[in-house]
This record gives structure tokens, C-alpha cells and sequence, in this order.
């Protein structure tokens, strides 16, 4: 599912084309973070407990659901959980 995200995310030219909305503790998160190292996608990470306004950016993507992971891309459009092959499928489009 892609949805628009709001809020401050920074998406500069020369950085990932990525966020990952995430917690310490997410077992989802972390098989992920894995597989996106395995094919080499540059991200970002943002705890949600620990950076402040971030839960609300996942919110808005997830329907006022606290649901990660999220990614948030570089044109503000939002995927919750996706395979690896979602994420390369998205970040093609975007090149």
C-alpha cells in the first residue's frame, strides 16, 4: 500500500531515497533492514520512540496506526512492511 506521508522529512538530493520508520524492538524492522543491506539500498532510520514527531508522520501514513516498518520516500509516498522486491519496484519508478 502507498499513501502520501506528511511532516518533516529530509529527502536531499544526495541522501537515501528512504526512511524507514522503526523501533528498537521490531522483529519486521529488523529482517528489513537485512535484506535492503543485502541488495545495497542506501535508507535512513528513524526510531519512532525516540525521535519526536516521528510516530505522528507514521500515524498519518497508517490510518492513526503506530505501524512499522514504514518507509517514507523521496516523493512523499509511503509503503508499511514491504517486501524488499517492493522497495526496489518503488525505488526504480523514482529513478
Amino acid at each position: 500500500m502507498t499513501a502520501p506521508a506528511t511532516g518533516p522529512v529530509d529527502q536531499s538530493p544526495t541522501g537515501p531515497a528512504v526512511t524507514m520508520y522503526s523501533t528498537q524492538w521490531c522483529g519486521y524492522c529488523h529482517r528489513l533492514r537485512s535484506q535492503l543491506d543485502r541488495e545495497g539500498i542506501a535508507y535512513e532510520v528513524v526510531d519512532i520512540e525516540r525521535v519526536p514527531d516521528a510516530a505522528f508522520i507514521v500515524e498519518q501514513a497508517n490510518g492513526g496506526n503506530q505501524t512499522v516498518p514504514t518507509l517514507v520516500y523521496s516523493d512523499g509516498t509511503a509503503q508499511t512492511n514491504p517486501s524488499v522486491a517492493q522497495v526496489k519496484a518503488k525505488l526504480s519508478a523514482l529513478a
